[in-house]
């Protein structure tokens, strides 16, 4: 459907209080909206935050093999990105890239396998398994939960490296005022409420340490009638894309070279009162008969290649399974 299609029919939903979930991709192209009950009729499974729409299934053992991208390959992406940054027509640039996944196991059982805050299959195309909140609504309270900055937490020191280090610093305080003034183009009396809060991810092969920080704002009464402009015009994710964000899409679209689709979109869920929603990253998609794990960071002017091809490297992980790399 079109974008603006969905606006009218979100807006529709919301009005009625009817629940619904719904999914954006990252370029506002494909949006999709369908009634909870509908989903498995879809082949669309998800799980947000302990509410789900099926039973979970005992899961079975994966393991992959992970054909990282050529550093030199990533490293040509990084300098069309930095030449941009030196010339100040960016402040931030998330940069993406893939990493093929040689497994067994189907996307079902990856789905399946993993544990998340928020985890999604979608018909057989691909599966997330996201730790971050795109927005949530509860009462006339929005609040949104920016992602920005990780290291391996067994590194000596990491939470203190973590937040003393000035490039993750400048990528999270970017970040945050971006997603401030988005939330206060919808909402009022926007502040940031927790600046800079350390989360860990333990994997049976990863165990990292993120920071985030909460924004939250207060909607005008009635805000359902409007919630489907509400979600568009916080759209792309502040924190998968960059500042300024028409600039900075367009940096992304030439770094990258192909377009992102659901990656780095955003999927929620509505159930006639509150809207919970994530967005979609720790992502893998089919491709023909191969899948493969897209992953990236931000880049800033302080940034380094090496060490950004390296946090991309950190984040090729699915929680609670073990992905290992053969030597």
């Amino acid at each position: 459907m079109s974008l603006s299609t969905f606006i009218e029919l979100v807006n529709k939903k919301g009005k009625d209080r009817v629940p619904f979930f719904f999914v954006v991709d990252f370029e506002l192209q494909k949006p999709k909206v369908w009634d909870v009950d509908s989903l498995i009729d879809e082949n669309i499974l998800f799980n947000f935050e302990g509410f789900s729409n099926h039973r979970e299934k005992e899961a079975i053992s994966v393991h992959a093999e992970k054909i990282y991208p050529a550093f030199e390959t990533y490293k040509k992406a990084f300098n069309h990105v930095y030449q941009h940054l030196q010339a100040g027509n960016s402040f931030l640039v998330n940069l993406t890239a893939k990493t093929e996944l040689i497994t067994s196991a189907s996307l079902p059982d990856i789905y399946h396998a993993s544990s998340a805050k928020y985890k999604m299959f979608y018909k057989g195309e691909w599966v997330v398994f996201s730790p971050e909140t795109f927005v949530r609504i509860s009462g006339n309270t929005i609040e949104t939960c920016p992602m920005k900055g990780t290291i391996d937490a067994d590194l000596p020191g990491a939470a203190t490296r973590l937040l003393n280090d000035p490039k993750e610093l400048a990528e999270h305080v970017t970040v945050v005022d971006l997603l401030r003034n988005d939330l206060s183009r919808v909402s009022h009396d926007v502040r940031v409420e927790k600046f800079r809060y350390t989360e860990e991810i333990r994997t049976n092969g990863k165990h990292l340490l993120q920071t985030s920080s909460k924004i939250t704002g207060r909607l005008p009464s009635g805000y359902e009638s409007n919630l489907g402009e509400i979600i568009t015009e916080l759209l792309p994710a502040g924190s998968i894309c960059g500042a300024p964000k028409p600039m900075t899409c367009q940096i992304i679209k030439e770094a990258e070279g192909e377009k992102r689709g659901y990656y780095t979109g955003v999927a929620g869920y509505f159930d006639g009162v509150s809207l919970n929603s994530c967005v979609l990253i720790r992502y893998i998609e089919k491709a023909g008969d191969q899948l493969f794990y897209r992953s990236g960071g931000g880049i800033t002017a302080q940034s380094h290649a090496q060490q950004e091809y390296q946090e991309l490297i950190d984040k090729v992980y699915v929680p609670t399974i073990g992905v290992y790399q053969n030597s």
